[in-house]
Parts: C-alpha cells; sequence; structure tokens
C-alpha cells in the first residue's frame, strides 16, 4: 500500500489548501496540476516582461476567521491591506460602486434624472404582474430606466443570456435587500461599516488583504510548504485516468507529463478539483450512463484577460471598473497597479486587464491574440481610459471553464453524480469552484478543501463540504439546498417553472 493519503487533482486554491491541512497532519499527499508553468488555478498571478497580473481580481476578504487566518500564516507580512474602490461606466460616466443614489441621480443630469425616478415611480405603481424573469423583477424594483442602466448590460456580459430568459428567482436572491429608497437612504444618511465586521457584506468592504506580488504569491507559498513538509507538487501533469481498485487497494490515478511520460499513483483517497465532467469521463469502473449523460449536459462560461501594458496618464484609484456600456464587449476592467502598485515595476506606466467573458470556441475565443489587444486598445480608448499609441506592450491569457453555467437542470445533473460517488465510490472527494459546479469565491473553495481534509485526517466523514455558505461559513445542520451552499447564480426561467 502507498505511504501517500491522498492524490490531488488540481493545484488551485482548493486543490492547494487541502495538501496543506493535510500536510500539516503529516499525511503525504500528490498534488497534479496540468499547467506546467504556474499554480493557483483561477486565483494564479501571470507574468509578462517583469509587470504581474490577476486573472480576474481576487480579493483577500472573508468572514470565515480561520480562512483569514491561514492566509496570515502562509504570507504574514507580505499582505499589504489595499483600499477598496470600484465604479460603474456608464453613458460616459463613472458612478461609484455600490450604487449611491444622489450620485447617480445628479451624473445622470436634471432630465434623466427626472424621467429615472418617473420611471420608477410608474413601476410602483403599475408593476409586472407574477415576474419571472429578471428583467421583471428588477424593471419592478428600480423602473426601466435604471434596471437598462445597472443591471441588464453588464448581466448579460457576463452570463451570455439575455435577462428576459434569467429567472425572477435569481434577481431577488442576488439583490435582495436593495431599493431605491434604502439607497437614498444610505447616500444621506451613511452608516459606518468596519471592514473585518462579521455584519460586513463582501461587496461593501472598504478596504481588503492582497499579496505584495498578486494571489499567485500566496498559492506559490502553499505549494513551498507542502513540498518542505514532504508532499509533491507536480507541474504539467494531466491526469487521463483515475481507477478505483476496491476497498483494501484505494485509487490509481494516471497522469500524463508534457513531453508524453506516464506516471502512477496509488492512495486511498482522491481529492479532485478538476472539472466534474471531465473527471467523470476518467473515472474506473465507467459511472453508469445516465451519470455521465447527466455530467456531459454540464456546461462552463470562459474567460480571456487582455492585459494592456500603457503609459499612466490617468493615475486611477479604482481597483476594477463594471463596464454597463453595451456599445463595447468588454465586461470589466482591473488596474492592477492599484491591487498592488509592485505588479507594476515601472511607476510612471500601468497595467489594465481587460475581461472578456465568452464560450470556448465563439469568435471571440478564437480571435488570435493580435485582433484581441487590437479590440482592447480600441475599446480602452472609445471608453476615455487611453489615447492612441499609449500602448506599449500586451499580453492575452485564455481561461478555460472559469464560470460553471447554471441551466435549467444542472442541479439535478451534479446530484446525479454527488449520489453515485458516494454510495459506489469511497475516497473520492469533491472540492472548489469546478470540482463541485458551484459558484465560489476562493475562501469559500477553500473551506470546501479544509472541511475534506479534516474528514479525512479523521478517518470519518464529520462535515459535509456542501454546506459551505458563500461566505465561507458551515452550516451544520438544518437542510441546506445545493445552491444556497453557493453565490447566487442565474436560473433560467425553465428551472424556476420546474419547481
Amino acid at each position: 500500500m502507498s505511504d501517500t493519503t491522498a492524490i490531488i487533482i488540481g493545484a488551485g486554491p482548493a486543490g492547494l489548501t487541502a495538501g496543506y491541512i493535510l500536510s500539516k497532519a503529516s499525511e503525504r499527499v500528490v498534488i497534479l496540476e496540468s499547467d506546467p508553468q504556474y499554480v493557483g488555478g483561477l486565483s494564479r498571478t501571470a507574468e509578462h516582461h517583469g509587470y504581474r497580473f490577476d486573472i480576474g481580481g481576487h480579493r483577500f476578504f472573508s468572514k470565515s476567521a480561520e480562512i483569514e487566518a491561514l492566509w496570515s500564516e502562509l504570507l504574514a507580512d507580505e499582505l499589504l491591506e489595499r483600499p477598496r474602490l470600484s465604479r460603474i461606466y456608464y453613458n460616459h460616466k463613472f458612478l461609484a460602486y455600490p450604487i449611491r443614489a444622489g450620485e447617480v441621480l445628479r451624473k445622470l443630469g436634471p432630465v434623466e434624472a427626472a424621467l429615472a425616478v418617473l420611471s420608477y415611480l410608474k413601476a410602483r405603481m403599475f408593476p409586472v404582474p407574477n415576474p419571472k424573469s429578471f428583467e421583471d423583477w428588477v424593471v419592478n424594483q428600480f423602473g426601466w430606466r435604471l434596471y437598462r442602466a445597472f443591471f441588464k448590460t453588464y448581466t448579460e456580459k457576463v452570463w451570455g443570456m439575455s435577462c428576459r430568459d434569467i429567472s425572477a428567482d435569481w434577481a431577488a436572491q442576488r439583490i435582495s435587500g436593495l431599493s431605491l429608497a434604502s439607497a437614498v437612504k444610505q447616500a444621506l444618511m451613511p452608516t459606518k461599516q468596519e471592514s473585518g465586521s462579521s455584519e460586513t457584506i463582501k461587496t461593501l468592504v472598504t478596504s481588503f488583504r492582497y499579496p505584495r506580488l498578486g494571489p499567485g504569491q500566496m498559492w506559490d507559498r502553499c505549494r513551498d510548504r507542502i513540498v518542505e513538509m514532504g508532499g509533491e507538487v507536480l507541474l504539467g501533469y494531466r491526469v487521463v485516468g483515475c481507477r478505483y481498485l476496491g476497498e483494501d487497494e484505494g485509487w490509481e490515478v494516471t497522469a500524463r507529463g508534457g513531453n508524453g511520460d506516464e506516471r502512477v499513483f496509488t492512495a486511498p483517497h482522491v481529492i479532485s478539483s478538476a472539472p466534474v465532467r471531465e473527471l467523470a469521463r476518467m473515472v474506473e469502473p465507467a459511472l453508469p450512463a445516465r451519470v455521465t449523460a447527466a455530467t456531459d449536459q454540464l456546461k462552463y462560461r470562459d474567460f480571456i484577460t487582455i492585459a494592456l501594458i500603457m503609459r499612466d496618464r490617468l493615475g486611477l484609484g479604482d481597483n476594477w471598473i463594471y463596464v454597463h456600456d453595451p456599445s463595447v464587449r468588454v465586461g470589466r476592467i482591473q488596474n492592477f497597479k492599484s491591487w498592488s502598485p509592485d505588479l507594476v515595476p515601472d511607476r510612471s506606466m500601468c497595467c489594465y486587464g481587460l475581461e472578456y467573458f465568452c464560450f470556448e470556441g465563439d469568435g471571440l475565443w478564437s480571435s488570435s491574440d493580435q485582433d484581441l489587444i487590437a479590440l482592447a486598445t480600441r475599446e480602452l480608448a472609445q471608453l476615455g481610459l487611453a489615447q492612441p499609441g499609449d500602448v506599449r506592450d500586451a499580453c492575452v491569457v485564455r481561461q478555460h471553464k472559469a464560470y460553471p453555467v447554471y441551466d435549467a437542470d444542472y442541479t439535478t445533473h451534479v446530484a446525479t453524480l454527488r449520489d453515485e460517488i458516494a454510495e459506489n465510490y469511497p475516497g473520492l472527494h469533491l472540492v472548489g469552484r469546478n470540482g463541485m459546479h458551484k459558484y465560489n469565491n476562493q475562501d469559500h473553495a477553500m473551506m470546501t478543501a479544509i472541511l475534506t481534509a479534516k474528514n479525512i485526517i479523521a478517518g470519518e466523514p464529520l462535515f459535509d463540504p456542501w454546506r459551505v455558505n458563500q461566505d465561507a461559513e458551515y452550516h451544520e445542520s438544518g437542510s441546506v439546498d445545493m445552491e444556497a451552499g453557493g453565490r447566487a447564480v442565474p436560473r433560467p426561467i425553465a428551472s424556476a417553472a420546474a419547481r
């Protein structure tokens, strides 16, 4: 029998956290990562000619004291305290996010502000009866004009779905507690909230911690600590087989390196953060046809970051900007210099990360790097954030399977796989965003890994990782719906009607 306790598929936040917790308990792990260069998965930090940039933006803020302590344990003084500033770009204007009603009405101008208020009053007087779609629900709450300005465009860019096709129940979860009246009250009589308070909503925190050299620094350190404690972290090895040998022998995992060589590992446990659709195809004995048919239906939203390095003309303090302008395809813009000055080696320069949401294989995904850089440069100038000739260098990063897609049947499909694993594949554990097909933040993904590792150390299932909520808090009792354990996600109307 192997002296390895767990083979971990994927070196993202979930996989590395599981490996770290197990290693600290003197359990030996092997972590297999297909990326030949980076650890960190979606939370890695890419590097181009000395400039570092996030694949998205990763704030280090959690309501979980255990997660916060783990981050401090790994990086200590290398974690910076950063001010949070994000804004919405709409109609050639920048507006604070979260929305401040007074500023919105002022910047929209008297005519548009009056029309927005009239639109709101009309919606309140004559609401859409029995709202079924995201659009119906938001228009009822805010009126057509504010819906169009602050909800419609960005939501459709991110999810690739019309707001008419997303169910109203997602809007009710995602925008719960917001109203024009409460927004006006907050604008006139703001209440102070401490960024570390357990009552603070994540999206409203005024500061957060961030590794000096980007989130990848955290996961590089985590990898190094695992290796120091006797574990292995192998880069450039893609798992091609995952075979259950029986109760006495555990699992056999086959991984193929970039040069074609294959290595075989055995252990009583496998922890997978790989997309469940991919894992299901590798498991042996083969999953029943009804299970693979279910997992084959799971879909993903992909993501492109185009990092533009240029002269810093504007000196923006924003960490990121939401682009609510339908005339451009970019959805969000990261300003990496404001995440950490050390991400940009030349203080006279800046690096913007333009984020485009797409599906693998569509026209945007299949465009050449040269065409994508030209698109990003053109749109940045169109938004007034650059001038022709400002861009000195650029880099394109395509991110496969950045967001699990939540169609009408995804919960049923995932439950089908979960039930089959629980019944017939002991020792196989699912963690993380893609491993559980849940829209997780990194702290949520980490907590699912921590609980899984604790179960393995204890030798019994003390915790159910599916009960971790969006704030990385664990619900020990009560009936918890699978979706309720993660962030609120958009459901097509059909899924709401089916319940």
